[in-house]
């Protein structure tokens, strides 16, 4: 079944889509609320199913590699898959990945998982900020957001660790967006936002794993 959820665009994406699902399983639903959290927390809240799969609408992301994916999560068992995205078009002046987004995805990532204890030999992800996912339904019913943008690709990966949920990352053709569209990530702006969301999550979540465990250590005095 394929969802494809229009969050306000300008650009004729219910459109075009009712014309690809023809003849297929398929919904259009709409979301108000401004923000890819909002349209992450809208589908999973929407849809029952054993296996879900985000992939953002812009071409960017390699669909035949889904099969891998799926069958990865499935041998393996896991409860996230996350699509590391490899460039596989020459990009000398980087307009696939922008620089900046590259430096702030490699910065985020080490940030988490610096902060959330993965060892550097044994760290899941290096493409945290990743939008192709395959993820379990025992992950998604677990779920709940504290973010309404861009940030929530940094709280899905942070809710796999601290669950301790088995994950992992497999490489994925990424190319460049179709002529004539452009990004509404902000490098500077939403770097900003999910590098606030990283502090929010270790004061409430890793801060509160602490003095869970601390508690536990002084009622075997």
């Amino acid at each position: 079944m394929i969802y494809v959820y229009d969050n306000n665009s300008t650009d004729k994406t219910s459109v075009v889509a009712k014309e690809a699902l023809k003849g297929k399983r398929g919904e259009i639903a709409y979301v108000k609320n401004q923000g890819k959290g909002n349209v992450v927390l809208r589908f999973f809240a929407d849809v029952e199913a054993d296996l879900y799969v985000l992939i953002d609408g812009d071409s960017t992301y390699d669909c035949p590699s889904l099969k891998i994916m799926v069958d990865k999560v499935l041998d393996e068992q896991l409860d996230m898959l996350v699509g590391r995205r490899i460039e596989i078009q020459p990009d000398p002046n980087n307009k696939i990945y922008r620089k900046g987004h590259r430096f702030g995805n490699i910065f985020l990532t080490n940030s988490v998982s610096w902060i959330f204890d993965q060892k550097a030999d044994h760290r899941n992800f290096k493409d945290m900020l990743s939008g192709y996912r395959v993820l379990s339904r025992r992950y998604v019913k677990s779920f709940l957001t504290l973010s309404s943008g861009f940030e929530i690709e940094t709280q899905l990966n942070v809710h796999a660790l601290q669950l301790k949920m088995p994950c992992g990352e497999v490489d994925t053709p990424y190319y460049a967006r179709p002529e004539g569209s452009t990004s509404k990530l902000s490098t500077y702006k939403d770097g900003l936002k999910i590098l606030y969301t990283i502090i929010k999550l270790y004061s409430t979540e890793k801060l509160d794993f602490f003095e869970i465990n601390v508690e536990k250590i002084s009622n075997f005095r």
